[in-house]
């Protein structure tokens, strides 16, 4: 890296922590307090009752307090990552960092506190005297032996987990990377020779993580910077180093590098030479984890050892040894069932969920977030990357399980499934409110025929179908594009074994289709050429044409080009004097809950029984999803205070959907913050009868929904299903070039589902 670059790098790194508001963190209240009804609540006289029920029970403080939710991280500033004993002042920048990404990654909050005291004995005992605060203290950054002191004392004597990150968040991630290296290398733990450098916090915990999986202890071969760690040496030793002495007599990294079949490098960099890598066994496995320079290049490595499997702590490299793949979720599963320790069995339940989930597919938020990068389980993937979803449900919910079959639960879960489906519906943010759709898709089996069979994310859809549902879906595509495709991205589907392909260059039902096209269509100026390029060419059309012919249950299309023009080929396949398209229904998942808005795509200006035809649709959908439909028919004129045209259009329809008993709340017309705010409602129009506020917004005209609809998605946070396209029988649904594979496969679970269901 240049000097130039350098000094960019350090500015930016400066303006991102100062601005815009110094730190990284800040205090939120959960509650309200806007009044002096919430005041005496939250404080006097009200908060007197909570500090009562917990003084007669203890563990109540998780029922009143942040305690079950909150962890300590703290440092004295005697190992600060790569920097040394920089203090504990300077080390709050980290310490807010890693609040930060346990915030991020695992919905846990954090204080850091930094002390500035190096005495480790009265380091814990200050810890200890911080436990009514905590559910749980991560260690951090604390140098050894001390480490080893504090950490020891505060397990004796405190009732909450106390984990040193630095020491046992590292070997997790070592074990879970070494457990996979050696399954690529065809290699067995107890059968390995391991030579380590380092003989630091780090690089005991990951030796005593291997032997727990396995490998024997006179495998192990122990060297720092005065070299081999030999029984009877005196310069430089802790009891941790002796316990792994071998020989008598000083020695080497080079004189014991010989038929190593794993280095594991936690030192410093250039400690490994090439011609020492040469020496090491067949397919040796490199772990070269010195920061910000390993102990050797990738490059220099392999130019000895080409075969040779490598991890290192950098992120510009593959296979990144990060503590992040474990710190979050063990304390995530460690809190969530009351553990009092974080013992052997939840570590070793830790490597082993991190470790199963590397060799399986790849997420498809995984693969956004690391675009370019190779995600398919080998050599160069042996560990998941940090900002798979994924992470939370499979690695608390095997710690939790742990924590609970080895005794140390205090609040054990009586459902591990549906807690993991509590932890992904907190990563995926439609999980929850998909949940009934998910569940009455498995109650069926339909097949799903997907238009742009060749985009990635229709492969990690329909990879997500065959997993996650009982639905089959079928991808319009050419075999060799998606056979292509889907081996780059890692996928295990196998065109034409595990899902049916309909290829538009060559496919034996062509004449089929094409014929079909043109009976439908002969009367509407499709001749038979046309037909035939078009059965070629056009792969709504023949989607479409195979939901017709009874071949397929549903189309999902739309993932490129404009939702009308797919919608022409839909409609005039599919359509009929009893199914046409009502309007396009889009979910809306925001902070505050749900919100559904209509129509975004269909009808530009709707008439009164459009309107009210969309009403009745959007009432039969939302109940889908287990939700009681409270409908706001929304205009600029608010209960006939405007003559204009979506004033008169919303009257007119409002008149309808009144002619007939209906079995849901309604009301309009109205503005947007009268449909959301009760108490502004009433003050504008007290005999409202909407109960409560709104959670579907109609609008009368597609500008209005659609411009609502991305501002929620783009400046709100909202997450969007959908579009829902009602009205053709659950038929064909057509998507938006901006929808992610997750929105793909909510889309094939609404697609999966019969009208049965849903009415």
């Amino acid at each position: 890296m240049t000097d130039d670059a350098k000094d960019a790098l350090r500015e930016a790194a400066l303006k991102y922590h100062q601005f815009p508001k110094p730190g990284k963190l800040e205090i939120r209240a959960t509650k309200p307090l806007a009044n002096g009804r919430d005041l005496s609540r939250a404080y006097s006289p009200g908060v007197a009752e909570a500090c009562l029920e917990i003084k007669a029970n203890a563990d109540t403080a998780r029922d009143y307090t942040t305690r079950g939710n909150l962890v300590g991280v703290v440092t004295n500033g005697t190992a600060v990552l790569g920097l040394g004993n920089i203090g504990a002042l300077a080390s709050k920048p980290v310490m807010e960092g890693k609040a930060v990404l346990f915030k991020k990654f695992a919905n846990i909050d954090c204080f850091d506190i930094e002390l500035d005291e190096p005495d480790p004995v009265k380091l814990a005992e200050i810890v200890c005297a911080l436990g009514p605060t905590f559910g749980a203290i991560n260690l951090e950054d604390i140098k050894a032996p001390d480490c080893f002191i504090v950490e020891k004392i505060c397990r004796e004597r405190m009732n909450i987990p106390v984990f040193h990150d630095d020491q046992h968040g590292t070997a997790i991630v070592v074990g879970a990377a070494a457990t996979n290296a050696l399954r690529v290398a065809g290699k067995k733990f107890e059968d390995i020779k391991i030579v380590s450098t380092g003989g630091g916090a780090a690089g005991i915990a990951c030796l005593n993580m291997l032997l727990k999986l396995g490998v024997k202890r006179e495998n192990v071969w122990l060297c720092d910077i005065e070299g081999l760690v030999y029984e009877g040496r005196e310069k430089d030793m802790t009891p941790q180093k002796a316990d792994f002495a071998q020989g008598k007599t000083a020695a080497t990294l080079m004189d014991v590098i010989d038929d190593a079949d794993l280095f594991l490098g936690l030192s410093g960099p250039g400690v490994l030479k090439p011609d020492m890598v040469a020496k090491m066994a067949e397919n040796p496995i490199i772990f070269a984890l010195a920061n910000p320079n390993p102990e050797i290049s990738p490059e220099d490595a392999r130019s000895v050892a080409p075969r040779a499997i490598i991890a290192t702590g950098r992120s510009d490299f593959p296979n990144q040894v990060n503590n992040v793949l474990c710190f979050p979720f063990i304390f995530r599963g460690a809190l969530d069932v009351g553990a009092t320790d974080i013992n052997d069995a939840m570590k070793i339940a830790c490597v082993d969920g991190i470790a199963a989930l590397a060799r399986e597919t790849t997420s498809a938020e995984a693969a956004a977030a690391y675009s370019g990068e190779q995600l398919t389980f080998g050599a160069d993937y042996l560990i998941p990357k940090p900002f798979d979803p994924r992470l939370m449900g499979v690695v608390a919910t095997a710690v939790a399980k742990a924590a609970m079959e080895s005794g140390v639960a205090q609040r054990p879960i009586e459902n591990l499934e549906a807690y993991k489906a509590n932890l992904d519906g907190s990563v995926f943010k439609s999980a929850f409110l998909m949940r009934p759709v998910f569940e009455a898709a498995r109650s069926a089996s339909r097949r799903i025929v997907f238009a742009e069979g060749e985009d990635e994310r229709v492969l990690r859809a329909a990879q997500a179908v065959m997993e996650e549902t009982t639905e089959q879906p079928i991808l319009i595509g050419r075999p060799e594009v998606i056979q292509a495709r889907a081996e780059r991205a890692g996928l295990k589907i196998k065109p034409g074994i595990d899902i049916e392909i309909v290829n538009p260059e060559n496919d034996p039902r062509y004449r089929d289709y094409w014929s079909t096209y043109h009976d439908i269509m002969a009367r509407r100026g499709v001749t038979p050429d046309l037909a035939r390029a078009i059965m070629r060419t056009n792969t709504t059309a023949i989607g479409a044409v195979m939901v017709h012919r009874n071949e397929a249950d549903s189309l999902i299309c739309g993932t490129f080009g404009q939702f009308l023009w797919h919608m022409k080929y839909v409609t005039e396949i599919l359509g009929s004097a009893t199914l046409h398209p009502v309007a396009a229904l889009s979910l809306m998942i925001l902070e505050d809950g749900p919100l559904f808005i209509a129509d975004t795509q269909v009808h530009a200006e709707p008439s009164p029984d459009q309107i009210a035809e969309t009403v009745i649709s959007c009432a039969r959908h939302i109940r889908r999803f287990g939700i009681d439909p409270k409908i706001a028919l929304c205009s600029h004129s608010q209960f006939g205070n405007l003559d204009n045209s979506s004033g008169q259009r919303m009257r007119e329809a409002m008149a309808i959907l009144d002619s007939a008993p209906r079995d849901f709340d309604y009301e309009g017309e109205m503005h947007v913050d009268s449909a959301l705010d009760v108490e502004l409602r009433n003050r504008v129009f007290p005999n409202a009868h909407l109960p409560g506020p709104a959670n579907c917004l109609v609008f009368g005209n597609t500008d209005a929904a659609s411009g609502v609809r991305n501002i929620l998605k783009m400046k709100g946070g909202g997450l969007e299903v959908g579009p829902i396209l009602m009205g053709l029988g659950n038929k064909a649904h057509i998507v938006t070039p901006s929808i992610t594979t997750r929105g793909l496969l909510n889309m094939s679970a609404l697609a999966g589902t019969p009208v049965a269901h849903y009415g």
